[in-house]
């Protein structure tokens, strides 16, 4: 999959072109590539996604991100895109004019465009479905995505995952939520008690569901399964949130490497206890737990 940052850097071709920021990339995004694939490969042409980075919602409403955009870009490739326009979302982007935008994908040669229904862009969103239709012959609106009589958006899957919810959210996203990081040092309190745990340092950002977690690990080449804590740890009296990995059955050294959490299991809250003691014992029946659904 070929990727830019400006639509004036890829080829002068025809093409058939997807919009939005595909936060996610959930069931409903999902419906809309496969519509925008079979639509390219009919037209013979090289199927696009034009998207935002960082997505509309970060910069305008402060909201988290389901996705970095190294994880977009894997999802868009895994679901058969050709080519992704990943343009800087920054305050002056999101001021240009309707039509400043529709220069933009006029420089795509769309011989289709696929979007949402709701889709609008321009300054205050002022650019609706009809104002498309000046930069390409035919522009398919797909109405919003259903699960379960469920609309299936960003904003609700950021709403599970801040519940702690990650069963929800994978049923909504069609895969198991998970971020990925680099492993940095800790406090290393984690080894006193029994429980060494990998510190896990996920760019700013990035949503993590707050709570206990049965999760499995992709690191140093290997699957492996472990308990993961997402919180300010008020047991020691932490601060700033971390996340932080118990693997089991695991013996050495991740410093430095880039690894992938994926929360399958949610299995409490983050709660306050009396000691290291009272905490040992619950990380014990976490670990037992988070074995159990794993395997």
């Amino acid at each position: 999959m070929k990727t830019y940052q400006s639509p004036h850097a890829r080829p002068d071709t025809d093409t058939v072109v997807a919009i939005g920021s595909f936060d996610g990339v959930h069931l409903g995004h999902q419906a809309l590539l496969s519509r925008l694939r079979d639509r390219a490969r009919a037209e013979r042409v090289p199927s696009v996604v034009y998207t935002f980075d960082p997505p509309t919602r970060v910069l305008t409403q402060g909201a988290p991100y389901l996705s970095t955009l190294p994880e977009k870009l894997a999802l868009l490739e895994r679901f058969g895109v050709d080519e992704v326009i990943a343009v800087s979302f920054t305050r002056e982007f999101a001021g240009r004019t309707k039509d400043e935008f529709l220069g933009d994908i006029a420089t795509l040669r769309p011989r289709a465009i696929v979007v949402g229904e709701d889709f609008g862009f321009g300054k205050g969103r002022g650019g609706k479905l009809d104002d498309l239709r000046e930069v390409a012959p035919e522009v398919i609106a797909l109405p919003m995505f259903q699960l379960t009589g469920q609309d299936i958006k960003s904003t609700r899957i950021r709403e599970l995952l801040a519940e702690g919810d990650v069963e929800g959210a994978a049923r909504l996203l069609g895969r198991t939520y998970d971020a990925v990081g680099v492993v940095v040092p800790g406090d290393q309190l984690g080894r006193t008690i029994g429980y060494p745990t990998a510190n896990v340092k996920v760019p700013a950002g990035k949503l993590l569901p707050p709570g206990v977690f049965g999760v499995i690990v992709y690191a140093d080449g290997r699957r492996l399964l472990g308990v993961a804590n997402v919180g300010s740890r008020p047991t020691v009296s932490g601060t700033d949130t971390r996340l932080e990995v118990h693997l089991f059955d695991f013996e050495g050294d991740l410093y430095g490497q880039e690894v992938q959490v994926k929360f399958r299991h949610h299995l409490r809250g983050e709660k306050k206890f009396g000691g290291l003691d009272e905490l040992r014992a619950q990380i014990n029946l976490d670990a037992s737990r988070a074995r159990e659904l794993l395997t």
